[in-house]
């Protein structure tokens, strides 16, 4: 894998008041790897309001990890059927969140790493929905990657 990549970032909430909708984000970013582990940083801008926000992913097969600052700032951690509680700060306020993830699944390739975490997730301490995130990570210099591809995963 190149540290030069390509990160297709895709959601999906599932509830009785969450309409299903899939949300993705297709972004540039660098990939490094580490004592096994691997590291992904990548800038995330939100609609419609001024900054950026950082985000740094630490993951390997049993744990994913989040941290974003800037315009929203969060540690996320996302560990297989370990519920993980943390502050969402956001420009509107901040919420607790509780994270369940049911499931982790890392698929490496030489080129290519794909990543899907089920979970549920709560607010305030009230289930709110199950949500799946999928993550492509593709080397920008992989000939075989193009937008088409990261949208079907």
């Amino acid at each position: 894998m190149t540290k030069d990549v390509l990160i297709s970032v895709s959601g999906m909430q599932f509830g009785p008041d969450v309409a299903g909708e899939k949300v993705e984000v297709i972004t540039k970013g660098n990939y490094y790897k580490k004592k096994n582990k691997h590291y992904l940083l990548y800038d995330e801008v939100t609609e419609g309001i001024e900054g950026v926000t950082k985000n740094l992913v630490k993951f390997d097969d049993k744990v994913f990890q989040l941290t974003k600052s800037g315009v929203t700032n969060v540690n996320m951690l996302f560990e297989e059927n370990k519920r993980n509680i943390t502050n969402y700060i956001t420009p509107f306020g901040s919420i607790m969140i509780g994270i369940d993830a049911r499931q982790i699944e890392v698929d490496e390739e030489q080129d290519r790493i794909s990543i899907r975490i089920d979970y549920a997730l709560d607010v305030n301490y009230e289930h709110l929905a199950n949500c799946e995130i999928r993550m492509d990570i593709a080397s920008k210099s992989e000939e075989a990657f193009s937008l088409d591809t990261a949208m079907k995963h």
